[in-house]
């Protein structure tokens, strides 16, 4: 197995797609059952989107969240977030969808993935999770914060990821 190459899951959320592809997430939606665009605005992230993208804690940042259903129900909430200084003048702004997804437009833009971060939270979800996500009182979520950077090192785009618990984390290491 030594020179078999895989790739990360994750690596297809933020990896540009071949010309009529379409996105990541729409690919996976159709086999999870579908996703829908709930809001595109310009918002004061929370804090550890903020620092992400190294803004200033006031400083507003492009949101474009979704819900992934899974049999008509939510069981995900994705909140995609962009410096201003990117988003703006471009469709991550419109509500709409984004031909190829965000990862390919990004990538038109000249902002190519080169190194992404992601950290994995079990936590208890917070009342508006609850409601979104349709949880009893105590409930727990899994919570994903990726941040994806340029190769100098910019970050242009972290991702807040909500599930209903618990959820199948698969992961796999190349070791040489």
């Amino acid at each position: 197995m030594a020179d078999m190459q895989r790739q990360p899951d994750s690596l297809a959320y933020v990896m540009p797609r071949a010309t009529g592809q379409a996105d990541a997430w729409t690919a996976e939606a159709q086999q999870r059952g579908g996703q829908r665009l709930t809001e595109v605005a310009e918002v004061t992230p929370p804090q550890e989107v903020a620092a992400g993208l190294h803004l200033s804690p006031s400083e507003d940042a492009a949101v474009r969240r979704r819900a992934i259903l899974l049999d008509g129900d939510v069981v995900e909430l994705a909140d995609s977030y962009y410096p201003l200084a990117i988003a703006r003048g471009t469709a991550l702004l419109e509500k709409r969808k984004i031909k190829g997804g965000a990862p390919t437009l990004l990538a038109e833009l000249g902002f190519r993935p080169r190194h992404v971060s992601e950290d994995i939270e079990f936590r208890a979800a917070t009342e508006p999770e609850r409601t979104a996500l349709a949880l009893p009182e105590g409930a727990s979520v899994l919570a994903l914060l990726r941040t994806t950077f340029t190769e100098d090192g910019s970050p242009f785009e972290v991702q807040l990821m909500v599930m209903k618990a618990p959820r199948r984390l698969h992961y796999e290491i190349e070791v040489d």
